[in-house]
């Protein structure tokens, strides 16, 4: 098999002849190139009857170790080649996705139910060597022995994040439902996290895979985009300093980011230009845990030590720059709510009859309350940006730029301790925030030339999460803001 960018194991098992003329009862190829003495990763195809065949993955040792071994696959008498019959691609894609899935933190069985693939012609070929890629990759993390991982590990990555299988990835998650989506990029993440911890206690410069999973699309009057990231993947911009507690480094490390932007577009013809109206439907921003409770209680600081969304920042730009006349914003700041609230209180006192005295006390209380998350909204040329700021409701700091003092890091009363329990908390009881276009529905105008009428145009959509983490329940001063940021190219048509 050539080595390219992208795994082609479809085409491989399309050269073979037809199971009958074997005169072996198996073929294998190479997964990855072999360095020096090194072992390496191999795919092996083997006639189980000549009515059954099946794929194996194994480190070519003198005395091979078989890593993974698909299902046994039916042939049809009527089959010439391995690969002829859409149930039986269909049958093995179904093997790998499923055999991806067993990897994931989340063992509920039903969850698992996988759809019915609906597969186009010209889309099984890449679907297929995607999903095999994917699972080559994992049991390479999982699976494979330490030298057989290190060197086959560089070529994996590249060939698992290149253009080709970043395009083809989109396809599949949307073949396999928002569900199925979610189990499958938590198991790749957790196995990508896995990896980075390995890089990073042995100390190695390995660059890992582009980390961060994103994919728009418009339909119905939405743009969304969706997002995925594992935190300890993300750009650390700032953070106290080197964290030396492994528990709170488990517990901060095995998340991982899922966001989902949702956009409403209108279009409007008027008499000399058109409107474009864009507003908010949903931003919804998450950090899951990629292992089960019980192991981040045991290796971990706890369920109740994360990272949390601290800002979101959106930049929407036309692509075709020429044709738009202008841009409307509908306010540049959202004040915060204010309640301001005094009490007074006075406080008298008599001494015993045997004494002379009067004593008089008087006191006031003022409580100021401001409102967690800040909505501005900016133009710079003919791009909106919008931005959320979540900011601490004592002192009115934005969060995401600035430090705790150690004082409030140990003050039990700190609006950040208990901060997913608390009645007045900022975010959701999971620990994620959303923003909905009932609060945040102020849409953004574009007047566009009329000569685009008929056409489809491009948007820009430019995206910075910010996620921070102050201590929950647990003792520690340590504190860190990371970021990430994504783009997305979304089309509307002006019709």
């Amino acid at each position: 098999m050539a080595f390219c960018s992208f795994l082609d194991l479809f085409s491989w098992i399309e050269q073979l002849p037809p199971i009958l003329q074997w005169k072996t009862t198996s073929f294998s190829s190479s997964l990855c190139p072999r360095y020096s003495s090194n072992p390496s990763l191999k795919l092996s195809i083997k006639n189980l009857s000549n009515s059954y065949f099946s794929i194996s993955i194994f480190a070519d040792y003198n005395l091979p170790i078989f890593l993974w071994t698909s299902k046994s696959v039916v042939l049809k008498p009527t089959s010439n080649k391995l690969l002829q019959d859409n149930d039986t691609l269909s049958f093995l894609i179904s093997n790998f996705i499923e055999d991806v899935l067993n990897y994931s933190p989340n063992k509920c069985p039903n969850a698992r139910k996988l759809p019915r693939l609906s597969l186009e012609p010209h889309n099984l070929k890449d679907v297929f060597n995607f999903s095999f890629l994917s699972l080559t990759f994992l049991i390479c993390i999982y699976e494979a022995p330490r030298d057989v991982r290190t060197s086959c590990l560089n070529t994996l990555k590249d060939q698992f994040s290149c253009p080709k299988s970043r395009q083809v990835s989109k396809l599949l998650m949307r073949l396999l439902g928002s569900n199925v989506e979610e189990l499958w990029m938590r198991s790749i993440n957790l196995a990508i996290t896995n990896w980075i911890s390995e890089l990073q206690a042995a100390n190695s410069a390995i660059k890992t895979p582009s980390s961060l999973f994103s994919y728009s699309f418009s339909t119905l009057g939405l743009w969304k985009v969706q997002l995925y990231c594992p935190v300890i993947a993300m750009n650390v911009e700032k953070s106290s300093g080197p964290l030396s507690d492994d528990r709170l480094l488990f517990s901060l490390n095995y998340h991982q980011l899922e966001g989902v932007i949702q956009l409403n577009h209108k279009v409007v013809v008027r008499e000399k230009w058109i409107e474009v109206m864009v507003n908010i439907d949903n931003i919804r921003c998450d950090v899951i845990k990629l292992v089960t409770d019980t192991l981040m209680s045991e290796r971990g600081a706890g369920t109740a030590e994360k990272h949390f969304p601290s800002r979101i920042a959106l930049q929407i730009t036309p692509t075709l720059q020429a044709n738009i006349i202008s841009i409307s914003v509908s306010k540049s700041s959202e004040n915060p709510t204010r309640e301001i609230s005094v009490e007074k209180a006075i406080e008298a006192s008599f001494e015993p009859p045997n004494t002379v005295g009067l004593n008089f006390s008087a006191g006031e209380t003022s409580t100021v309350s401001l409102r967690p998350w800040k909505f501005e909204q900016s133009v710079y040329g003919n791009s909106a940006i919008l931005n959320w700021f979540l900011h601490d409701s004592v002192d009115g700091r934005e969060v995401f730029s600035s430090k705790p003092s150690k004082l409030a890091l140990i003050h039990h009363k700190a609006w950040f301790k208990n901060r997913y329990t608390n009645a007045d908390r900022a975010f959701t009881r999971e620990g994620g925030v959303i923003f909905a276009g009932d609060e945040y529905g102020e849409s953004v105008c574009w007047r566009v030339d009329k000569d685009c009428m008929g056409r489809s145009m491009e948007w820009e959509m430019r995206g910075w999460i910010w996620l921070t983490y102050w201590p929950n329940k647990h003792r520690s001063f340590y504190s860190e803001t990371k970021r990430l940021e994504f783009r997305e190219v979304v089309c509307l048509s002006l019709i």
